[in-house]
């Protein structure tokens, strides 16, 4: 049995030693231009989402995120900062540079049904190693990320013209 455990510990240092060449030797190819290796495309969105989920635990809105008026300081705080370049709008296509992005940023229509807690947790903390930044640390407040939140949850519902009406500026 020690010979056996013995033998494992071996490959274990052999293989985190060959790891850290390949990874620290430049081998892995960090261009976006590239397609990641299946494991990564594989991994990454598991780790993602199980991250979130543990640091969302317990996250409440603190107004309802039905109330128009919520929704609608949304739709603006969305436009004003900036989410419709790499996400769109309701009639509004993304900017064109958001196709480079690796990995694309979601269809906000996809992630509409999330719980809202994943999805505030996402604006506020943002998502490292994709173009997902954090805007608690662009300075803006829980009550407008929690307003961002509820506009995403309607996103697929929000019809071109009231996006419109809702973002002009005065």
């Amino acid at each position: 049995m020690r010979i056996l455990l013995a033998i494992i510990g071996f490959l274990a240092i052999v293989v985190a030693i060959a790891a850290a060449g390949f990874f620290f030797g430049g081998f892995y190819n960090v261009a976006a231009s590239e397609e990641d290796p299946q494991i990564v495309t594989w991994a990454l969105p598991k780790v993602r989402e199980a991250s979130i989920d543990r640091h969302s635990a317990g996250l409440k809105p603190p107004v309802s995120l039905d109330d128009p008026g919520v929704i609608q300081n949304g739709a603006r705080a969305f436009a004003k900062r900036g989410c419709i370049n790499c996400h769109g709008g309701p009639g509004v296509e993304w900017a064109k540079f958001s196709e480079g992005l690796h990995p694309d940023p979601p269809d906000l229509k996809d992630v509409a049904d999330d719980e809202p807690r994943i999805i505030f947790w996402t604006i506020k903390n943002g998502i490292n190693m994709t173009g997902m930044p954090s805007f608690a640390k662009a300075g803006v407040d829980d009550n407008e990320i929690w307003a961002i939140t509820a506009f995403v949850k309607k996103f697929g519902s929000v019809k071109p013209e009231d996006f419109k009406a809702w973002t002009a500026q005065p």
